[in-house]
């Protein structure tokens, strides 16, 4: 199969989706896949306001019509709502080729926190980009029952993964770290608004707080908050080791869709607590055991007190955690995906007979 993947987000972006989109190519030219991928790196771009680590194509539509053009995919998959997704679903519709989208990101989530007004205003353009689409890949079960709720029913489940290389348990702990005030509670991720980070520095339990990441509220919070420490973006073994040296890890935010490194701090024995939403409640369950994969034994809690989740993580067993992070397998991930563009393919040929 001759896939094309048009994303708006790419390296070197270091974020979730970033990480999914990498090692899906990875995996799919593993199974023997032609694959090309049209990112803002080959278009002149600007900084995304407000997000200057994230490039925005300029006049991208000329360009990726050459590409997808020079190539002649099969199907496309669009992973992302800006302006080279747009450009690339305008040339499907008119080359009448199958293709499906993601959703990633809760953009009217993240609008609304920004801008002030309700998220309701920004749906109807998420309905339309995505309407055409053979099908939306979504992370977890919760956010498919919610797109469905806001008008977007036709979506296909797409998991996540982790590196059993790099995010193992008994690693040994970032030398920054070692000997920081017990408990150390950890954050990994954008230091952004929309994170709801104020959420976990604010806690009043006994330990460190340590925020591992970047992003414009890292000012701000480093100001309002400094007892707690801030390493900046890391990654790979450097990452693993900071979840490594923390006791619980600590997931604040109320807005993303998946929450990717939940799972690498599991995969490493580090317990989770979060509030009780979509993603936390996926991985963890109401129950601490896990729902995408069901475990016998607690591997974090979650809570409308957040304070009161971290408390009972601390009660966790690192190899129990561990155990519900290395279920998740992104080659296993990859294949969810490989079959989604197959039924996409699929249905598209039937399509064609039946206009014939």
């Amino acid at each position: 199969m001759k896939i094309a993947l048009a994303t708006d987000a790419w390296a070197p972006q270091i974020n979730g989706v970033v990480r999914t989109l990498t090692e899906t190519v990875h995996w799919l030219r593993e199974f023997g896949h032609e694959v090309i991928v049209i990112s803002p790196d080959q278009f002149a771009n600007i900084p995304c306001p407000g997000y200057d680590e994230i490039r925005l194509a300029l006049l991208a539509g000329t360009g990726v019509r050459a590409k997808l053009q020079n190539f002649a995919p099969d199907i496309v998959h669009i992973a992302t709502e800006g302006p080279i997704g747009w450009a690339s679903r305008r040339w499907c519709l008119k080359e009448s080729l199958p293709f499906t989208t993601a959703f990633h990101t809760r953009f009217p989530d993240y609008l609304a926190v920004r801008t002030g007004l309700d998220p309701k205003h920004f749906w109807p353009i998420l309905q339309r980009f995505h309407a055409p689409s053979k099908a939306v890949l979504t992370a977890t079960p919760s956010l498919q029952a919610e797109l469905a709720a806001r008008g977007i029913p036709h979506s296909r489940r797409w998991s996540r993964g982790i590196d059993p290389q790099i995010f193992r348990p008994r690693l040994a702990p970032h030398p920054r770290l070692a000997n920081l005030p017990r408990p150390v509670l950890l954050n990994v991720g954008r230091v952004a608004v929309e994170k709801n980070l104020e959420a976990f520095l604010g806690g009043t339990g006994p330990g460190t707080r340590v925020v591992v990441g970047d992003g414009p509220a890292r000012k701000m919070l480093t100001k309002r908050f400094p007892d707690a420490v801030f390493l900046g973006a890391l990654s790979g073994a450097e990452l693993a080791s900071t979840y490594a040296a923390a006791d619980v890890f600590v997931f604040p935010s109320l807005t993303d869709t998946f929450g990717l490194v939940v799972i690498e701090a599991l995969a490493c024995g580090i317990p989770v607590a979060a509030f009780p939403v979509a993603g936390p409640l996926d991985i963890l369950g109401a129950d601490g055991r896990g729902t995408i994969h069901r475990m016998c034994n607690v591997a974090g809690a979650v809570d409308d007190d957040l304070d009161r989740a971290i408390n009972r993580a601390l009660r966790v067993r690192r190899v129990d955690a561990a155990v519900l992070g290395q279920a998740f397998s992104w080659q296993a991930s990859a294949r969810q995906f490989e079959s989604a563009l197959f039924e996409a393919l699929e249905c598209g040929s039937r399509a064609l007979l039946a206009a014939e």
